[in-house]
């Protein structure tokens, strides 16, 4: 989308300034519908079997006795006995519900911040249009609006009730944060990206599945309150507090940090970057008006999503024990940055030991992070890290039934280095052999 368009002009950051020193603490809403509150379970909605009324492209509706306008995309091919994500996108202060569905001057790839493109039709999403362009939520009328609209989508079409997400930028996270909030048992998941405590937080105590996203440079919305808003799920998903790395300024990168000891299926993560108050932006370029397209927010937000199948949230990952060692698989000194080694340590039944293996082949562990092989490298010894997951095959495993690991792009086996058995032996790829080195049991 435009530049300009997809960021506060002047005036609009100066207005958004006022609202943070003129509004009063946390806005109510209205009660929760008993209809919404408790589907944390994968059910069938009404529209699953029903040949739908709706179509893609503008709707209105009806709530709390005013007339209010949405946008709504489904997917090509829609198949109405197949239940489907449901995805809200917010816009910022100033910013329209047609700015968010056409990705503006972007298009299609920057179309929901760059969800529609990746989710490749398993989705139908839903830009609400809010009064004044923003997200006042003045007595929980736009939460109401959000229940409403449920309602009506869910009525005509068949959604995974379970796959519900909401995301937005600023006022539209300040938005989505409401709804973590007041909906935590309606929605799977958000996303704020660069939010403040904007449009209330009535409730609040409930866990939801949380990722915020936030510019160390923002002169409108200072991270620290990104920070807060963070805080309240760590507390809430029961995650190990801690003060997650965040790059340099001058670096012009970013840390993506998944929190550990969170409750199962109830993940926190925390995207720092070196830029200012922006969605989307860019490693290596130092202004706050990329194009989203080329934004690395688009995979992070898209995989913290995707992570979470039907049904109620996944259990935790499992241990892999090397057979010659006796020891487990590890992620060096806990940590959850990007290269971090992988060795073999005392099995302990901590978040940096359990993996879960993926339908696409990957290794995960803390939610987000893959086991890799390191530049994609396919020589012996070739060290294996963690890192973001990205679909490439340097982090597509096969866990074969004689007890080795393949991974698939070096066509190498997961080994042990020099058959070692101490604690912090360095983890590798080698040419497989058959070595109890290269032997693991899933505990």
């Amino acid at each position: 989308m435009s530049r300009l368009r997809f960021l506060f002009t002047a005036v609009a950051s100066m207005a958004l300034l006022a609202v943070l020193t003129t509004a009063q603490p946390a806005l109510g809403d209205s009660a929760t519908p008993p209809s919404l509150a408790k589907q944390s379970a994968l059910a069938p909605t009404a529209g699953c079997g029903k040949t739908p009324t709706l179509r893609s492209g503008p709707q209105t509706i009806t709530t709390s006795g005013k007339n209010r306008s949405y946008i709504l995309r489904i997917p090509d091919n829609y198949n109405n006995t197949t239940p489907y994500r449901l995805i809200f996108g917010f816009h910022w202060r100033g910013g329209t519900a047609n700015d968010v569905d056409s990705g503006g001057t972007s298009g299609y790839p920057w179309s929901y911040y760059g969800l529609r493109a990746l989710s490749n039709n398993t989705a139908i999403f839903v830009a609400p249009q809010g009064f004044n362009n923003g997200w006042a939520n003045s007595g929980g009328e736009d939460v109401t609006f959000v229940d409403d609209m449920i309602r009506r989508i869910e009525a005509d079409l068949c959604v995974d009730t379970s796959q519900r997400f909401a995301l937005g930028f600023s006022y539209g996270g300040g938005m989505s944060y409401a709804l973590a909030c007041a909906r935590a048992t309606v929605f799977r998941a958000v996303a704020v990206y660069a939010g403040a405590q904007l449009s209330g937080c009535s409730g609040g105590t409930e866990p939801v599945a949380y990722i915020g996203l936030h510019g160390l440079r923002d002169s409108v919305l200072n991270i620290s309150m990104g920070r807060s808003l963070r805080d309240r799920f760590v507390r809430n998903n029961g995650c190990t507090a801690q003060n997650p790395p965040e790059p340099a300024q001058g670096s012009l990168t970013h840390i993506v940090t998944y929190y550990s000891g969170c409750r199962a299926g109830y993940p926190v993560a925390w995207a720092a970057f070196d830029a200012g108050h922006t969605p989307a932006p860019v490693d290596g370029r130092p202004g706050d008006f990329e194009p989203g397209e080329n934004s690395w927010t688009r995979p992070v937000v898209w995989d913290f999503f995707a992570q979470f199948g039907g049904g109620n949230p996944p259990p935790p990952g499992n241990a892999l024990k090397g057979v010659g060692s006796g020891r487990c698989l590890d992620v060096a000194g806990v940590s959850q940055a990007n290269g971090a080694q992988v060795q073999i340590w005392d099995c302990n039944g901590q978040a940096n030991q359990q993996w879960t293996s993926t339908s696409s082949g990957e290794l995960r562990v803390y939610g987000g992070k893959c086991l890799d092989v390191n530049g994609a490298g396919t020589a012996d010894g070739t060290s294996v890290i963690i890192w973001d997951c990205n679909g490439q095959s340097n982090q597509q495993w096969r866990l074969n039934a004689d007890g080795t690991v393949t991974a698939v792009g070096a066509n190498k086996c997961l080994d042990v280095s020099g058959s070692g058995t101490a604690n912090g032996t360095r983890v590798q790829i080698w040419t497989c052999h058959g070595g109890t080195n290269q032997k693991w049991t899933r505990v």
